[in-house]
């Protein structure tokens, strides 16, 4: 038995000696997080804990310092665009609306795909420290999130892989929230494919499957018989890095002219953070000192 974590964390296990990638995680405070932010509605809160798990297995993958990864879901439904950003185990997310309300669906679930859209495009940047970001992106296949993280692997990073994400909310509470992402590396054999499709209906439910037991549990019994070695425990959490001095850097990207025509108005600048709702006040004279440092 894995020593049992409570907490947020993302646990990174191998299967038959590296024949699979196995990311397994619990979210629940990060999507409360999210949702106290924000104030949504319980099909958006489920939207973006959904959007910000798939977001955090990426980040995860990404071990540079400094390196992070976006993830923008277009879907043309009624949240508008909905973004989640990952530094490693940091993650941060917005929608455009996050007060959307729907019926459920027939099932009685949370209609994730109505709100988000079905139709237009998952998109991801990879910041690497280098000159350019790697940037893929393709079409949605559903809008419930997690079957559009699979397709976005399998098509974008040539990557088959099965993905759950799960966000179980009651009211303004997340009871669960998580996910898992199994992914086949070279030299995988047809055996073990074929025991992970078999076993693939076990993780539809994962949030409600991790009401049920801890991840670490999850984990010994879903790949029994698949020699699972755990790697790595990662602490994910929701945490903004908006700050005055990024602002500042904000308002000089601008460029002088348009940094002169708020001076000339004579109000300052307020600049608002989607992710956190913090707000930065600037004084006419602080916009003059920031006009200085501009280049064109």
């Amino acid at each position: 038995m894995y020593e049992l974590h409570p907490e947020d964390e993302m646990l990174h296990l191998t299967l038959m000696d590296g024949q699979a990638r196995v990311l397994l995680c619990e979210t629940t405070r990060m999507a409360q997080r999210c949702a106290d932010i924000h104030h949504t509605t319980p099909v958006c809160t489920a939207a973006l804990g959904r959007l910000m798990t798939g977001t955090a297995m990426m980040g995860v993958m990404m071990k540079g310092e400094g390196e992070s990864v976006s993830v923008t879901v277009k879907g043309g439904g009624p949240m508008g665009t909905l973004v989640a950003v990952a530094e490693q185990g940091n993650v941060r997310a917005c929608a455009d609306n996050p007060r959307v309300e729907l019926p459920l669906k027939a099932d009685g679930k949370l209609d994730v795909g109505g709100a988000v859209g079905h139709e237009g495009r998952i998109s991801v940047v990879k910041d690497l420290g280098m000159k350019e970001p790697y940037i893929g992106q393709c079409e949605l296949v559903s809008g419930e999130i997690a079957i559009d993280f699979a397709n976005y692997f399998t098509v974008s990073e040539q990557q088959p892989s099965l993905v759950a994400l799960g966000v179980l909310v009651e009211g303004d509470t997340v009871l669960k929230a998580g996910g898992l992402l199994i992914q086949p590396l070279p030299g995988c054999e047809e055996s073990t494919l074929e025991q992970l499709e078999l076993r693939s209906p076990m993780f539809a439910e994962i949030s409600r499957e991790l009401a049920m037991a801890p991840k670490e549990q999850l984990a010994e019994e879903w790949f029994r018989g698949l020699s699972p070695t755990l790697l790595d425990r990662t602490p994910l959490s929701y945490r903004c890095t908006c700050s005055r001095e990024r602002m500042e850097r904000a308002l000089i990207s601008m460029g002088r002219r348009d940094l002169q025509e708020i001076i000339d108005d004579d109000q300052g600048a307020e600049l608002g953070c989607h992710f956190c709702h913090s707000t930065y006040f600037f004084t006419t004279a602080e916009l003059k000192e920031l006009l200085e440092k501009a280049t064109h």
